[in-house]
């Protein structure tokens, strides 16, 4: 038996005295051995990091505008089962952290499907968890809403901050197309055009004129506009994104539309995360457009989002170990095995052209 196995050896070993080593031999071993170790750590780099695998397909509808109409009923019964849909998957957060430098908050008004906060349907129409307040800007909010450049900011008076406010805060948004607007309250803006038509305070009522006989100026810096939870693969375009009014007046309206494109995310070994990818053009309403067309919008900030019909998908995901460990062989025996044939090559080529010249 042992004979037979013998007479099949594929690995047949030279005696070590008719072995010769060279330098040459060792320089080609050791240029093997390092191209064989970098090919082979790269290789398992390109396998922790996985491949992402992006389709498409269409997004799943979902019964927000039933939710809304029976938030809006006066049935107790029918409030509590829309609060408790509106916890689950039929609603997402929208987060907003807006600051207007030259806008005091008592001039502020926000509304969102005809809901407004100086109506207080704006309160009554979203559903916990509902955070959205107007507050004075803090010094860095102030910062990077009045200048272009924090670093053009060398002292700031505290009564610059009483003149801003910051708009902050968390809403639950059904998945349907809508519009938030943010801009200066109906009253503010009829004794401020008041004031500048006839120079007279028609509606005051004992509070001082906020605009000083100016128009409002409505320059505004958005830190932050978020819908859902933020894709790890992508930036948010409606992240530190300043509005400035150098019109003269300071009266205009920043029309920002938003497409949302439902997106999950799936990384190895992780639960699949739902997010959305925001795809947004805005332009500056200028007030002689908004006159001309006759609007009854009033300046400041306008976001009109909508959902996409289609989805996408990511998926991060690794190759089969199986796969991964034969290429890492493949990878070691394939490198000594041409550096071997070329090297043969040469010397060979060598001795031949040696054999000739003598």
């Amino acid at each position: 038996m042992a004979p037979l196995l013998r007479s099949y050896d594929a690995f047949a070993k030279p005696i070590d005295s008719i072995r010769e080593r060279s330098l040459s031999g060792g320089f080609i071993t050791l240029f093997a051995s390092i191209t064989a170790a970098l090919l082979f750590l790269s290789q398992i780099i390109v396998y922790l990091q996985g491949q992402t695998r992006h389709s498409m397909i269409l997004a799943e509808s979902t019964p927000s505008l039933l939710f809304d109409d029976l938030l809006s009923s006066s049935s107790t019964s029918k409030k509590k089962l829309a609060i408790a849909a509106a916890s689950s998957d039929h609603r997402i957060p929208m987060r907003v952290h807006v600051t207007f430098p030259h806008l005091n908050c008592n001039a502020i008004d926000y509304s969102q499907d005809g809901n407004s906060l100086s109506s207080g349907s704006f309160m009554h129409y979203h559903v916990a968890p509902f955070t959205f307040v107007k507050r004075k800007p803090t010094l860095s909010e102030y910062k990077k809403a009045a200048f272009k450049y924090s670093s053009d900011a060398t002292i700031i008076d505290k009564k610059k901050l009483e003149e801003g406010c910051t708009i902050i805060g968390t809403i639950q948004i059904p998945r349907v197309g809508s519009v938030l607007s943010i801009s200066v309250s109906p009253e503010a803006w009829r004794r401020a055009t008041s004031m500048i038509s006839f120079g007279v305070d028609l509606l005051s009522s004992g509070n001082p004129d906020p605009f000083h006989g100016r128009l409002p100026n409505v320059t505004h810096y958005i830190h932050d506009v978020t819908f859902g939870a933020p894709f790890p693969l992508g930036s948010n375009p409606l992240q530190n994104a300043h509005h400035v009014m150098d019109n003269g007046s300071g009266v205009a309206l920043a029309n920002v539309m938003v497409k949302l494109v439902p997106t999950t995310y799936q990384r190895t070994f992780h639960a699949v995360q739902e997010t959305y990818q925001a795809s947004i053009t805005r332009h500056i309403v200028q007030p002689e457009t908004l006159a001309s067309q006759q609007s009854t919008l009033l300046p400041g900030l306008l976001i009109t989002y909508d959902f996409t019909p289609l989805a996408v998908r990511h998926v991060e995901s690794r190759e089969n170990w199986l796969v991964f460990v034969s290429s890492l062989l493949g990878i070691v025996g394939g490198v000594f095995v041409t550096v071997s044939l070329v090297s043969g090559f040469v010397v060979n080529s060598a001795q031949a052209v040696a054999k000739k010249l003598d």
